[in-house]
């Protein structure tokens, strides 16, 4: 059986074959325009058609490519515009953190220079049991020169005081609670009065006023501050402002409601004043062995309502318990 034998051609040959018949077309073309028109029309409108529509079909697949590659831009610029828009969010809440924390310790700074006579140390709370700021625990003690019986501040006036001291932290215990029980008196005319914490009545943004003398000349918004009459509180520190008074069923005093000065739902920063009342003493104090001074110390009276009307203090004074710190003191 014979073999085949192989046609090959060279591509150049081709390719320069190609080049000549397209110089020869072209000579052709140029040399007998007129005689070939009728052709070209004839070869024009063979091709015309079939070339708009490549033209159609390239135009549309160049759009969807180019589409394609800008949904791909769009996309990977979407997803960079969103980290920057999450890492702006984070950059503004620590901004808006940081004002908040300023204007905070705006407001502890001006309640420093309200009552610049004593001398204070800033606490940050750190834990409170419930809703409201009726017991919580500050992150100053001992070593920072706090004290059980120091009073403590915050907003614009009184919010309680330390019951417990440890070395790095305290217990602070708020007028709001209900074991509070404060000496106070109306700013404007001195008369005496007794601040009783109720965490029910809180919820209405409000705590009890008892014991007012039914003479007092007192009207709505008069200013309720600690009195000098207080064994554990210094004396003229805001409480709060008074409202609905109102005539005892005995006719013997008043009771009122109070709106505290402080945000108790709303405590992040306090001032501790680290100057502790000076307690009653019989005799002078006596110097030790050591030559320090050993105060005869005389305990505090528990503060109690000037009369008996009142059926709950009067409770509180049978039983012995110091009001102020909700502590007995048997």
């Amino acid at each position: 059986m014979r073999r085949r034998t192989k046609f090959h051609i060279n591509p150049k040959h081709v390719l320069i074959a190609g080049v000549i018949l397209c110089v020869g077309f072209l000579g052709i073309s140029f040399r007998f325009g007129e005689q070939l028109a009728p052709v070209r029309s004839a070869v024009g409108a063979v091709f015309t058609p079939m070339q708009k529509g490549i033209n159609i079909v390239g135009t549309f697949l160049s759009d969807k490519l180019d589409n394609f590659r800008d949904i791909n831009d769009l996309l990977d610029e979407n997803k960079d515009l969103k980290d920057q828009i999450n890492v702006l969010t984070y950059e503004n809440k620590m901004l808006l953190q940081d004002k908040y924390e300023l204007d905070r310790l705006r407001d502890l700074y001006v309640l420093d220079q309200k009552y610049q006579d004593y001398p204070k140390v800033a606490a940050r709370v750190i834990a409170k049991p419930g809703n409201w700021y009726s017991v919580f625990t500050i992150d100053k003690g001992t070593k920072d020169g706090l004290a059980k019986d120091m009073n403590v501040l915050a907003g614009n006036g009184l919010v309680g005081i330390i019951t417990e001291c440890y070395y790095n932290y305290s217990i602070v215990r708020s007028i709001v609670d209900d074991k509070s029980y404060v000496s106070a008196m109306f700013l404007k005319t001195a008369d005496t009065c007794f601040v009783q914490g109720d965490l029910q009545l809180m919820d209405q943004g409000k705590i009890r006023v008892i014991s007012i003398s039914k003479d007092a000349e007192i009207e709505d918004g008069h200013e309720v501050v600690t009195s000098n009459i207080s064994p554990n509180f210094l004396e003229g520190i805001l409480i709060g402002y008074v409202s609905d008074i109102e005539l005892d069923a005995s006719n013997m005093t008043k009771t009122a409601y109070l709106t505290p000065a402080v945000d108790f739902e709303h405590l992040d920063e306090v001032l501790i004043i680290t100057e502790l009342k000076e307690p009653q003493m019989k005799e002078p104090p006596k110097e030790s062995d050591s030559g320090a001074e050993t105060p005869n110390t005389e305990t505090p009276a528990t503060e109690t309502p000037a009369t008996e009307t009142d059926s709950g203090a009067a409770a509180d004074a049978e039983s012995g318990t110091d009001t102020e710190t909700g502590t007995n003191i048997e």
